[in-house]
Formats: C-alpha cells, sequence, structure tokens
C-alpha cells in the first residue's frame, strides 16, 4: 500500500456557526483569515516532508465546513489547491460540509475543482437531538445529501459525535445504524467537547449538561468501533487528534470533556482486553498465563496505554500476558492461547 501524506488547512475561522451550541457564538477573537497566500505556504511546507515520490497526497479542508464559507472565499482556497492537482504535486482534495449546503450546483463545483471526498457532520440522526444542538439540518437531509454526493462520484464520510447534550448510548448506537445504511467509506467519531465562549459552557456552568468521563466515552465508543469495523468501514478518527486539539486551543479553550492524547489506543487497547477476557472465560480452568500473538502494529494496543491491560489482568485475575509478534497474521487478528494455568 502507498503512503498516504495529509496536507491539513484548518478553515474553523472562516466556518465558525453562530447557531450551533458547541462552537464559539462569538467570532470576534479571530481576526485571522486563511489567505491564498496562507493555504500555499501551508502546502509547500508539508510537500518538503514528503520524501517518497509514489506517495498519495491529500489537501484536507478541515476545521469545519467548507461549503458555509462564502462562495468567493471557496474559490479562492479551491483554485490553490487545484493548482497542485494540475501540477501533479498533490492526488486530491477533501473538504467537510453540512447536509444543508448539499446541491447539484455546489456538487459540479466541487467536482469542477477534482475534490475527491466529502465528508458530512452528522454528530447524530436523532431530530431533537440535531435541532437541540442547534443545527439547521435533519436526518432526511443526511440522507438526501449522502444519495447526492455518492451519484456524483465523490467518496462519502461522515463526522458523528458522543456525548451530545440529551444524547443516549442508546441514540449513539441508532446513529451508527443509520450510517451503516448509508454505506460511507470512512467515519470519524468525536467526543463532546465543552469550549470555552459556548453555549455550551454556560449549560456546563449552570450544572444543565454533565460531559462523559474518559471511561463513560471508551465503553461507547467500543460499541461503534466494532459497528463500522464490521462493516469494512475505514475509522479515521476516534476522539480529537493531537493536532486538531493544538488548532483548537489557539483561538479558544477545551473547558471539559473527555479529551485524551492517546483516546484512540485507549478504545482499540480496551476492544483487546475484552477479546482476552472473553477468551479466559470461556475455559474451565484457572488461568495463569495467556499468549497473545498479534501483528507488530497491534502490540502497543494489546499492552494498552502505558500497560493498562498487563496490569488490569494481573489485579482483577491473576493472570500473566505474554505478548508475541508475527507480521504474518493480519493486523487486527490473533492467537490467543492459554499457556499455563495453576492446575499446570
Amino acid at each position: 500500500m502507498k503512503e498516504h501524506y495529509i496536507i491539513p488547512i484548518f478553515v474553523s475561522q472562516l466556518t465558525m456557526k453562530s447557531n450551533s451550541i458547541l462552537y464559539r457564538n462569538d467570532s470576534s477573537e479571530q481576526k485571522t483569515s486563511i489567505t491564498k497566500e496562507k493555504v500555499r505556504e501551508i502546502i509547500e511546507n508539508y510537500l518538503k516532508n514528503v520524501e517518497n515520490e509514489e506517495a498519495k497526497v491529500e489537501i484536507v479542508f478541515c476545521g469545519g465546513s467548507f461549503t458555509s464559507i462564502e462562495e468567493e472565499k471557496q474559490e479562492e482556497l479551491l483554485n490553490v489547491a487545484y493548482e497542485y492537482i494540475e501540477n501533479r504535486k498533490v492526488d486530491s482534495i477533501r473538504i467537510l460540509a453540512n447536509a444543508d449546503e448539499i446541491n447539484k450546483e455546489i456538487l459540479k463545483k466541487l467536482k469542477r475543482y477534482k475534490v475527491k471526498t466529502i465528508e458530512l457532520e452528522t454528530p447524530s440522526t436523532n431530530d431533537y437531538i440535531l435541532k437541540r444542538i442547534g443545527e439547521k439540518y435533519n436526518l432526511q437531509d443526511i440522507k438526501k445529501a449522502s444519495k447526492m454526493i455518492k451519484w456524483n462520484g465523490f467518496r462519502l464520510g461522515y463526522h458523528m459525535m458522543v456525548g451530545l447534550p440529551e444524547s443516549t448510548r442508546i441514540d449513539e448506537v441508532n446513529t451508527a445504524k443509520e450510517l451503516i445504511k448509508l454505506k460511507p467509506k470512512m467515519v470519524r467519531i468525536y467526543t463532546t467537547l465543552v469550549i470555552k465562549n459556548t453555549q455550551l459552557e454556560k449549560e456546563y456552568e449552570e450544572g444543565k449538561y454533565k460531559p462523559l468521563s474518559i471511561v463513560q466515552a471508551v465503553e461507547i465508543c467500543k460499541d461503534l468501533v466494532r459497528m463500522f469495523a464490521d462493516k469494512n468501514i475505514d475509522i479515521l478518527n476516534v476522539g480529537i487528534s493531537a493536532e486538531d486539539e493544538a488548532e483548537l486551543n489557539k483561538t479558544s479553550k477545551i473547558i471539559s470533556g473527555p479529551c485524551h492524547p492517546a483516546f484512540r489506543q485507549l478504545v482499540e487497547s480496551a476492544m483487546w482486553y475484552d477479546a482476552i477476557v472473553e477468551k479466559i472465560k470461556k475455559l474451565n480452568v484457572k488461568v495463569k498465563e495467556v499468549e497473545v500473538t498479534v501483528n507488530p502494529k497491534d502490540s502497543d494496543n494489546v499492552i494498552g496505554h502505558k500497560k493498562e491491560n498487563v496490569q488490569k489482568l494481573k489485579e482483577l485475575y491473576d493472570v500473566d500476558l505474554v505478548l508475541n509478534q508475527n507480521e504474518k497474521i493480519k493486523q487486527g487478528k490473533s492467537k490467543i492461547d492459554i499457556t499455563k494455568t495453576y492446575e499446570d
């Protein structure tokens, strides 16, 4: 598989939504704006680090809905990105959009500029919750936009969220089910964070909103990751990335919520832990040592963040975990053997 380089261009300064309780309602602090010169500078700096000439390079306009930017500015930014497509220095362009902003004219323009992937903001598919957080679109809009995107030959992705105000675990599982039905190529799962200068911060301070804990967020994300993985849908993010967190903190501040620099590893490690424990519980013997053989890329997750899985197995079950690596084993698969019991 060829290497894949991402060139992220954050356009949040241009796309802050005044209607949503999750985002900054007053963007007056954001005086700077992304210009075509800045976009060119970002792209050039990233291209310097692309050592493999055969690598796939993608420009990603992220941080907010690109289609909510004023049309003239969209054209300005896309023109710069398109130059690098024409010069064969970049392979594709990806954007984020809101379902109510997708129409034939927008898609025609995006296709003209060689945009390949459109990711839709779909924090929930529950119409009540969408209205509760101030979104203007509903499930029917999401379905309509999704069909139009796919019909026009774009790759479709989604951004869903857990821990939204009044959202339950059932709501989040149902959101995943609805999105799976629409057959996207990829999905990002984000945790709801309380950001400074937002309506959600006010609700948090008044005790009207309580964010998920890290443990709660990991538990629900485990279920969602399994659901999407079972349908071979690429999971690009689980929780906020370090890069997104750094960008967010440039202009605002995270007040509360399940934010962790290794959140995805926490989720994937918890899934490996569950698999090992399930294997142990199926046996009618007291297990002393379990040997897990996996692809080297999975080894850190099997052990767990800061060796959490090793420690938990010892503390809760008095079981020693032995890790073996084998490149012949497919990533995500494992061979689990009970190597010692207390009856030996």
